[in-house]
């Protein structure tokens, strides 16, 4: 048995853990969650939240995407996806922004939430707009989060980037979209999403059967 136990739903933010952990490479063990059961007790002893993904290593339990990411990072240094002293700034700075403010932006004015000029200082993204110009100025200098090397971070900040501008939640700046492009030629994020196709693919066979 793999000391990392892998809890997902391949049509879940799950793909965000997938793509960490190939770019990682060490051996894990997946559990499908399927959403007709993700509320039984069984589930919720794993993750009270009853949501995917969660992350077990070595008894230890991880939530949350971004917590995940760095996480991993953290325990297999060795791969060298953690931030060196001098990117320890860009890497939580844009971690952060894209589980922030970011994510919340792109939630909020997918679903008509645009706050008002008068409210703008009640959401800490200041307007959708905003949010995107100040990650989109930012790579467009800068190849990744961190500058030219590519670290854990740009997992989750890549994960939003890719599928908001593929399904149309984020307005495709050119900075974005050629970061996305470089992120999906990635093998790791390749093979991750090969993995999450196949299930997908046996998933909705057995629906048809």
């Amino acid at each position: 048995m793999a000391a990392l136990t892998f809890y997902t739903n391949p049509m879940s933010r799950g793909q965000i853990v997938r793509w960490i952990l190939e770019e990682v490479g060490e051996p894990y063990d997946t559990h499908i969650v399927d959403y007709a059961t993700m509320h039984d007790e069984a589930y919720r002893a794993v993750n009270p939240m009853m949501k995917v993904p969660t992350l077990v290593h070595r008894g230890r339990t991880i939530t949350e995407c971004a917590a995940i990411i760095a996480y991993l990072a953290d325990v297999f240094p060795e791969k060298r996806l953690g931030p060196t002293d001098d990117e320890k700034a860009g890497y939580y700075r844009w971690l952060f922004f894209a589980a922030g403010p970011i994510e919340q932006a792109v939630t909020n004015h997918a679903n008509g939430w645009d706050p008002s000029p008068e409210r703008r200082r009640m959401f800490g993204y200041g307007t959708y707009d905003e949010a995107l110009v100040t990650l989109a100025d930012h790579l467009a200098n800068n190849d990744y989060v961190c500058g030219s090397r590519f670290t854990a971070a740009d997992v989750y900040v890549g994960s939003q980037v890719l599928w908001g501008t593929q399904f149309g939640t984020m307005t495709p700046l050119p900075p974005l979209k050629h970061y996305a492009d470089r992120l999906a030629a990635r093998e790791a994020y390749r093979r991750g999403k090969a993995i999450d196709e196949g299930l997908i693919a046996e998933m909705n066979a057995r629906k048809d059967a």
